[in-house]
């Protein structure tokens, strides 16, 4: 069994992609409320919003738990409409080695499509793939736009 693994969910927004965009870079601390059922809490941990190495600690609610976690922004690129995260510390690296996280808005006509792609080494085989967690992201892509966008 492969310990290492790449999940892509792909959710079709009626908004601009750059609106989702600069909420995720900038305004993250917004997000408990655009969908408090998902995320409780959004804190800047260290550094400032929207720079590359800032790290946001989230709390947040998922497969019937409160947990936490704290992301590293490793990369924005502002042309592409994409930020690329790496779960520093929480619940989930006490299930996965390495967790990474890329969100990216594409814009194609009047079409605006978010795609989480994340990229994960489990600690043991026994270790489910992180399907919820696509599942989680898609819920939450569909929260924000319905209460934000």
């Amino acid at each position: 069994m492969m310990l290492s693994g790449k999940r892509v969910a792909q959710v079709e927004i009626k908004a601009k992609g750059d609106v989702f965009h600069d909420l995720w870079k900038a305004n993250p601390h917004h997000i408990p409320n655009l969908s408090p059922t998902l995320v409780q809490n959004c804190q800047t941990h260290e550094g400032e919003l929207g720079t590359v190495g800032s790290v946001l600690h989230w709390n947040y609610f998922h497969d019937g738990k409160n947990c936490v976690a704290k992301t590293k922004i490793l990369a924005i690129d502002e042309e592409k409409k994409s930020i690329n995260f790496q779960l520093v510390d929480g619940d989930f690296l006490k299930l996965y080695k390495s967790f990474y996280v890329n969100l990216h808005v594409d814009t194609k006509g009047s079409k605006h499509v978010v795609t989480w792609t994340v990229e994960y080494e489990k600690l043991s085989p026994k270790v489910p793939d992180p399907d919820t967690f696509m599942e989680f992201y898609k819920r939450l892509t569909k929260d924000i736009e319905t209460n934000h966008l």
